[in-house]
């Protein structure tokens, strides 16, 4: 899944650490986020969403696989 959370999370000039904090998951877990290594848990989109005061399908975008 694609994301935009590393474009907003420098515009609103925030350290991964400081983020990670705040959200209480690992500096490592946001690199991954942000690197589309992983795909968070519904919790923690939710956390995001709430913590930039935006919607998950702002943050987070869902590409459905085309079905061969």
């Amino acid at each position: 899944m694609k994301n935009r959370l590393e474009e907003i999370r420098k515009k609103h000039g925030i350290k991964q650490e400081e983020l990670a904090a705040a959200l209480e998951v690992s500096r490592q877990t946001i690199g991954s986020l942000e690197n589309g290594r992983y795909n968070p848990s519904i919790v923690l989109a939710f956390k995001i969403a709430k913590y930039f005061n935006m919607t998950i399908e702002e943050i987070f975008i869902y590409e459905e696989e085309e079905i061969k």
